[in-house]
């Protein structure tokens, strides 16, 4: 493991670096796990239980995976984190690595595909569909509409999109509550804090305290897509085989259980 590998587990050991999710931070161990995983937020569900399937399928050792919005963590690899696999939720932050030469473009892959939602407390009484010019000011009745930061974070981004298209932005813009990434956003509504928020649809169906009250028209945002590749110096033959097992049957139906869409076949062609 070189030096500056090395330096950036003990950090993100150290400081318990768990990029703002509220989840528990990188084991005192990471230094010894040699394949490192930085992931899109919303694929924690998901991504947790094939890095299970792969270490039981594979006899290795899981990857430590670390979660974040996508912005977070393409800005963590351009300053030097050492992972070895990127998982983006749009193809706008892995385009940026790309156009900084810090992935490998020959294993880019088009992963998996997402739709947004808009969400409400379980227990809510809120009817209401995301259509051009539906009320969603009124909806929120003075409290606040929680999304992922809507400059940086892909889920704000989408969601911001969507609500310009459907000419409904200039008035709640002053209404919203930006989170981090999309978790964040998604525990605002599941904790009675915001009455309503937009998020991805896995996103909702990982939380039993949220209700889908509507899905947002697939024209009204840029198709959500989640790209993964190796990094340009990820040098762990780990890292080639787990990004396989992410294409495998296996994985499929792991993620097509969480509600993803994948969109590539299995490296077998089946």
């Amino acid at each position: 493991m070189n030096t500056t590998r090395r330096f950036w587990l003990s950090l993100m050991g150290a400081c318990g670096l768990a990029f703002g999710l509220g989840m528990s931070p990188l084991p005192s161990a990471a230094q010894d796990r040699d394949l490192l995983v930085f992931a899109a937020a919303s694929l924690k569900n998901a991504l947790d239980e094939a890095a299970a399937g792969y270490a039981r399928e594979s006899g290795r050792r899981a990857p430590t995976i670390s979660y974040a919005g996508s912005n977070a963590l393409a800005k963590q690899i351009e300053a030097g984190a050492p992972a070895d696999i990127f998982v983006s939720a749009d193809l706008d932050w892995i385009d940026y690595l790309a156009q900084k030469n810090l992935i490998r473009p020959e294993t880019r892959v088009n992963l998996l595909a997402n739709r947004l939602v808009l969400i409400a407390a379980k227990d809510a009484a809120v009817t209401l569909a995301p259509i051009p010019g539906f009320d969603l000011a009124a909806a929120l009745k003075g409290g606040k509409l929680a999304m992922a930061n809507v400059d940086a974070v892909p889920a704000g981004k989408y969601g911001k999109m969507a609500l310009e298209k459907l000419g409904v932005w200039d008035r709640v813009k002053g209404s919203v509550a930006q989170a981090e990434n999309v978790r964040a956003a998604l525990l605002l509504v599941s904790r009675g804090e915001a009455p309503l928020g937009i998020v991805y649809q896995t996103d909702a169906a990982s939380d039993p305290g949220v209700r889908i009250v509507g899905t947002f028209p697939e024209d009204s945002h840029p198709p959500i897509i989640y790209p993964a590749a190796l990094l340009k110096d990820a040098d762990n033959p780990a890292a080639s085989a787990f990004l396989s097992y992410l294409r495998s049957p296996a994985a499929k139906s792991i993620f097509e259980k969480q509600g993803f869409t994948v969109l590539n076949r299995s490296l077998s062609g089946s």
